[in-house]
């Protein structure tokens, strides 16, 4: 009864028991979600032409499903996640947001230097979540009357991965914003939250990572027990993410979707014992389900070949990110790449020369 009790509490307040944790499209806890938001004009009806309808993926989704309305909705996983940020009495949380393009002007003179990276930290004393996207401008800050979704980032693609954490793995976290060094612009980390993740307290103040190394790989487990594999990498690794480091690191060739509308773009590229091949054509199962090329999409995935692999993260490939902070979180269970692996469509063959 008194466990009943505290899970019907528990719904009423908008929050789990015990750990905060993503929220589904239905509304329960889940343990992660990958959230698609498809490009303007993908589909029929005034939402798909406004650029506010996304598919969604859980553990027990079957696959891709319709969002249960439009991605600017509090009702849906990403708003009902976000929920407690914008909640009054919020002051038994530590939050952590960061964007290469904030939803403000940072007043720094030069973010160049500063990762291309996107996402979020939300926690309490027992646990929280990492939401990692590509969606600029986005999420409003805490002082915001409530979640809203940015009208500029209607028109293109996005990816929004959203992975529960228990407290303690969220110093592995912090190290490996170290390496990113993300552009913080909102931030909470009061009291017991400062001393117990000094950590993030160095990410908040901007300080890189200072260990000598221009990368770090390690593993976070989620609440549910799920293993995901963290890829960071400083400014000074000086390569691309993909052919450089992630698919040598997973022993697999990659797929990779990216935001090809940037200078000094990245060719495919098939020097390696694994291949790196550029998306350039998105298309989702189904008869109504849409298909949409790279260059309405500013969501950033890949996926192995031929398996398990699939990442979801904050990095094009261009020269110019070679030289910026970025990475990814990828797992290998059977539920997500076979998921993402049916929606690349088309691939840039290899042997177009690189840009320079």
């Amino acid at each position: 009864m008194a466990a009943l009790l505290s899970l019907l509490l528990a719904a009423l307040s908008g929050g789990p028991a015990g750990a905060l944790t993503c929220y589904g499209d239905a509304g329960q806890p889940v343990d992660w979600f990958v959230v698609y938001k498809l490009p303007a004009n993908s589909g029929a009806g005034e939402e798909a032409q406004s650029g506010l309808l996304y598919k969604y993926l859980d553990a027990d989704s079957g696959g891709w499903r319709d969002g249960v309305g439009p991605i600017d909705s509090s009702a849906g996983a990403v708003g009902r996640s976000l929920w407690p940020l914008y909640r009054s009495n919020a002051s038994q949380l530590a939050f952590v947001l960061y964007n290469d393009q904030p939803p403000k002007p940072s007043g720094a003179r030069d973010t160049s230097s500063r990762g291309h990276t996107k996402g979020v930290l939300l926690l309490d004393q027992d646990g929280g979540f990492w939401l990692i996207h590509s969606v600029p401008r986005f999420p409003p800050p805490a002082s915001s009357a409530a979640y809203s979704w940015p009208q500029t980032a209607r028109r293109y693609g996005q990816t929004l991965l959203c992975v529960s954490f228990p407290s303690a793995e969220f110093t592995k976290i912090g190290q490996q914003l170290t390496y990113t060094y993300p552009l913080v612009y909102d931030h909470k980390l009061d009291g017991d939250f400062a001393q117990k993740f000094p950590i993030l307290e160095a990410v908040i103040e901007g300080h890189p990572v200072h260990n000598g190394s221009c990368k770090s790989h390690v593993t976070l487990v989620s609440q549910g027990k799920t293993a995901f594999q963290s890829f960071a990498k400083s400014r000074k690794f000086g390569d691309d993410l993909y052919s450089g480091w992630l698919a040598p690191a997973l022993a697999s060739s990659l797929q990779v979707q990216f935001w090809p509308n940037t200078p000094g773009l990245l060719h495919s590229n098939c020097s390696g014992a694994q291949q790196v091949l550029d998306v350039t054509q998105t298309a989702f199962p189904g008869p109504t389900g849409p298909t949409f090329n790279s260059t309405e999409d500013h969501s950033k995935w890949c996926v192995a070949v031929n398996g398990p692999w699939a990442c979801v993260g904050d990095m094009n490939r261009n020269v110019g990110e070679q030289h910026r902070g970025g990475g990814t979180l990828c797992a290998q269970f059977p539920t997500l790449w076979k998921a993402f692996k049916p929606l690349v469509k088309t691939c840039e063959p290899c042997g177009k020369p690189h840009r320079t």
